[in-house]
């Protein structure tokens, strides 16, 4: 007898390809669409202001409600920045964190239960300073405060957070694209399809780099696709690094990922040869208050970077970090962002 779907799977499927729970939700996607249209006419019309920052403003984020990659794509950037010359700092909400009603500032190695996993991640990858707050208006201010020197903010998430006027909007999306092109709860968007014309770049993070197209022609939006390139692994309890070709000889190896899209991180090791004996999916920010690897047999398992942040408590020796880095069909990304940057603000 076949186990009968999950509610999770159906409404995955719902929102990827529509069918009869996804038509019975469609009066609520109404509702969904008004409210949208009317947030947005209340700051174009003056009805709410939006804070401008003394400096540019790149919001990172994306329409499809998940993750989508935008994590490797905010530090890509940040990085992308700095090498022509700018100097970069990143708000983000700190999801699963209760800050208070003062931003939280911070640099180098953070907490993740004080800042969230991602921005405790962004601040490790790349140095740069990171200020959480729900309101990242605020966010910004304090960053823009205790870091005077911040030339460009670079706001992780936040396409749909007016409040915080932008200069450059980016969206990452993944294989996925749209879904079944309907607004949340009939289909898996937050706004509607027709908001990606209206960004400055569409970023298609498609993996695996097979099959990726070539460099965006100009056109706006630009069109990017973005892969993942797995780097050496590290164990997370005693700091060892081993190329991860060496676990593709292993036959007990197994990986976890609280992320987004599970499914991909899984793919990306086993394109490297790896044969995973178990694969574990966990929530996305997943919080390891206890470990969920217990019921593994397995004598090694690989863990995302997102998760290696906040599994050293575990003391497991098992649990090894595997760092990707996003590679870009564009060459001329960076560069045409910090061209980008110097026009006047919008």
């Amino acid at each position: 007898m076949s186990a009968r779907p999950s509610k999770a799977s159906l409404l995955a499927r719902q929102w990827q390809h529509g069918g009869w729970l996804s038509t019975l939700l469609l009066p609520l996607s109404a509702l969904t669409a008004r409210v949208v249209a009317n947030k947005r006419a209340r700051y174009r019309d003056g009805r709410e202001q939006a804070y401008r920052a003394p400096v540019p403003v790149v919001v990172i984020g994306n329409i499809y409600v998940g993750g989508t990659g935008k994590t490797p794509m905010v530090i890509a950037t940040v990085q992308g920045l700095r090498a022509r010359g700018y100097t970069p700092g990143v708000v983000s909400r700190g999801y699963g964190v209760k800050v208070g009603p003062d931003a939280r500032v911070g640099q180098g190695e953070l907490a993740a239960n004080q800042f969230g996993d991602e921005p405790a991640l962004i601040a490790r990858a790349t140095g740069a300073p990171v200020s959480v707050h729900p309101r990242r208006a605020l966010a910004a201010q304090a960053l823009l405060r205790a870091h005077p020197d911040i030339d460009v903010i670079v706001s992780d998430d936040g396409l749909q957070h007016l409040a915080l006027a932008r200069d450059i909007e980016i969206v990452v999306q993944d294989a996925r694209g749209v879904g079944n092109g309907r607004l949340l709860p009939a289909g898996p968007l937050r706004e509607p399809a027709s908001r990606l014309r209206e960004v400055d770049a569409v970023i298609t993070n498609i993996g695996l780099p097979d099959g990726r197209p070539a460099a965006s022609s100009g056109e706006r939006p630009r069109q990017v696709a973005m892969w993942l390139e797995p780097g050496d692994a590290r164990q997370i309890e005693g700091g060892a690094i081993r190329p991860l070709a060496a676990f593709a000889g292993q036959p007990d190896v197994a990986a976890a990922a609280g992320i987004g899209n599970p499914e991909r991180f899984f793919a990306t090791l086993r394109a490297q040869g790896i044969r995973l004996a178990d694969t574990l999916p966990l929530p996305d920010h997943h919080d390891y208050a206890e470990s969920p690897f217990k019921a593994l047999t397995a004598q090694t398992v690989l863990v995302t970077s997102k998760d290696a942040i906040k599994c050293a408590a575990l003391h497991d020796a098992r649990l090894w970090e595997v760092p990707v880095q996003a590679g870009f069909s564009d060459p001329q990304l960076f560069d045409w962002l910090a061209q980008a940057l110097r026009q006047p603000a919008r």
